[in-house]
């Protein structure tokens, strides 16, 4: 009976608006304010030998690793994103969301499996020689048919305090397109200056003539 009860109450005309009043805001939020989209970061990625190094603009995990694929020439199915330092593998959206800006990965394929750089052990004798500056410059590409690219520079002073800048270049159709478009602006105020200078002039030559056949007819 209770149940028969609950059952005609949900039916009621009150509980049928309100239900559609909730699923309506509902959409209306996704509609209107859809989630942003992770911004896009640098991040540095090599082959499992470090012969090929690309360096791409990715905001999520997913999106790097079919960057990095296409970058790289990888066609294997079976690959693997670790970190370049230790050989921690990244997996999780999480774990790559907590990562800093220009970080470097190694993608391995198959049975690859990460190994120490050579030099390695060279930098870890050369850590007690501490410098003043260290800068790194990193030049990628948001769009693999960008004409110049994007670069990052990156300084780090008594390896305490670290600046960063991002600059980024337009493509080659962006700068055409700018430089189309401020050319046609010259050339219509060249336009117009040649228009404005030539009524001077032949204003200029008519009141000339003017005068000179009063005189004539004064003569």
């Amino acid at each position: 009976m209770q149940s028969a009860m609950e059952y005609a109450n949900a039916l009621s005309p009150k509980a049928l608006i309100r239900s559609v009043t909730t699923v309506g805001s509902s959409l209306t939020r996704r509609v209107l304010f859809p989630p942003l989209p992770p911004p896009q970061r640098p991040f540095r990625v090599s082959n499992c030998d470090r012969s090929k190094r690309k360096g791409l603009v990715a905001g999520t995990l997913k999106e790097l690793l079919e960057k990095a694929l296409e970058a790289l020439y990888i066609t294997s199915s079976v690959v693997t994103l670790v970190l370049e330092d230790d050989g921690t593998v990244v997996d999780t959206e999480e774990f790559f969301q907590s990562l800093e800006d220009n970080t470097q990965f190694i993608l391995l394929q198959g049975q690859q499996k990460w190994s120490q750089a050579r030099n390695a052990s060279q930098s870890t004798k050369q850590v007690n020689k501490k410098g003043i500056a260290n800068i790194t410059l990193d030049l990628y590409k948001l769009n693999p048919k960008d004409f110049i690219g994007c670069l990052n520079i990156k300084a780090t002073f008594y390896e305490m305090y670290s600046v960063s800048c991002d600059i980024r270049c337009l493509g080659a159709k962006k700068v055409l397109r700018r430089f189309l478009r401020i050319l046609s602006h010259l050339a219509q105020v060249a336009g117009h200056l040649l228009l404005y200078s030539g009524s001077y002039i032949l204003q200029w030559t008519e009141d000339t003539e003017e005068r000179t056949y009063r005189r004539t007819e004064r003569s």
